[in-house]
């Protein structure tokens, strides 16, 4: 058996009333608890915010999740800074930069882990995500597609690398409202990737299409670089499962062709795990 990595960590918890002192934990921070040549810190905030919504229905989520980047981003920062070794700052200074006024971090706990991968999860478990008793409602159409889409990232250690709501504007001109769910910049290209449901709301394939020529020139001017635009739509099967001729199975088609037109390169949902290990390798993690 392997010998475990002595680690410790800190829970990232929602307060919403610091006089109340009503909390709900929303992450987990792991590190490696001995500096060393290459030591990590990882973090991870939830995904579903819906018991941070019961505290304080007018949580702003979006700011959150954008929050869990931040903090990545910055530890990342640190390490580099630090020369191979474990960043000498202190872990607490690093989060408190990043959180906003609502988050506050516990003070570290002692764990071993056999990997941070695996023991990220665990705690999450416990102290982040406890099993439900009810079974959880299934995700369905664009939003189905996102978790596929973050789940194969995270599995091959890119997402927390990875540049996540991309405003258009950015690129196209102010006032579009558009937002590209995530990507990376490999060498000198630029590869985005969104989720469209091909089931839902085939008038974002249209969307989609339209915005792609724009986004491809605003790219090269701003960045400097060619854009790749990936769509990530579910598989036919899952729209039309009983007949690849009806009317579900042409809208699909019909999405699917459009985009393709603005040369969007088009992925289903099982062709995730090999773009995934696209950017592993790009990204050299």
């Amino acid at each position: 058996m392997s010998e475990r990595i002595p680690c410790e960590f800190f829970l990232v918890r929602y307060v919403p009333d610091v006089v109340k002192g009503e909390f709900v934990n929303v992450g987990v921070l792991l590190r490696e608890a001995v500096p060393r040549p290459g030591g990590r810190a990882v973090v991870r905030f939830t995904r579903d915010w819906s018991r941070v919504r019961c505290v304080d229905a007018d949580a702003d989520t979006a700011l959150l999740e954008g929050l869990e980047a931040e903090v990545a981003a910055r530890l990342e920062s640190e390490q580099l800074a630090a020369k191979d070794v474990l960043a000498p700052r202190p872990i607490l200074a690093v989060l408190r930069d990043s959180l906003s006024n609502s988050l506050q971090i516990t003070e570290p706990r002692a764990c071993l882990a056999e990997t941070l991968a695996l023991e990220l999860d665990q705690l999450m478990q416990m102290y982040v995500e406890p099993l439900r008793v009810k079974v959880a409602r299934q995700r369905t159409g664009r939003a189905a597609i996102v978790a596929s889409m973050r789940g194969e990232f995270e599995r091959a250690g890119v997402w927390a690398m990875m540049r996540k709501r991309i405003n258009a504007s950015l690129f196209t001109r102010a006032g579009d409202p558009m937002k590209i769910d995530c990507g990376y910049r490999p060498n000198g290209m630029i590869r985005m990737f969104h989720a469209v449901s091909l089931e839902n709301d085939v008038e974002a394939a249209k969307g989609l299409a339209y915005s792609a020529p724009q986004l491809r020139e605003g790219v090269s001017r701003v960045e400097g670089a060619a854009l790749e635009l990936t769509a990530v739509v579910e598989p036919l099967r899952a729209v039309s499962p009983d007949d690849f001729e009806d009317e579900a199975a042409e809208r699909y088609r019909f999405g699917v062709e459009a985009m393709e037109r603005e040369q969007i390169r088009v992925l289903t949902v099982s062709d995730l795990a090999r773009a995934a290990e696209t950017a592993r390798v790009e990204l050299r993690v």
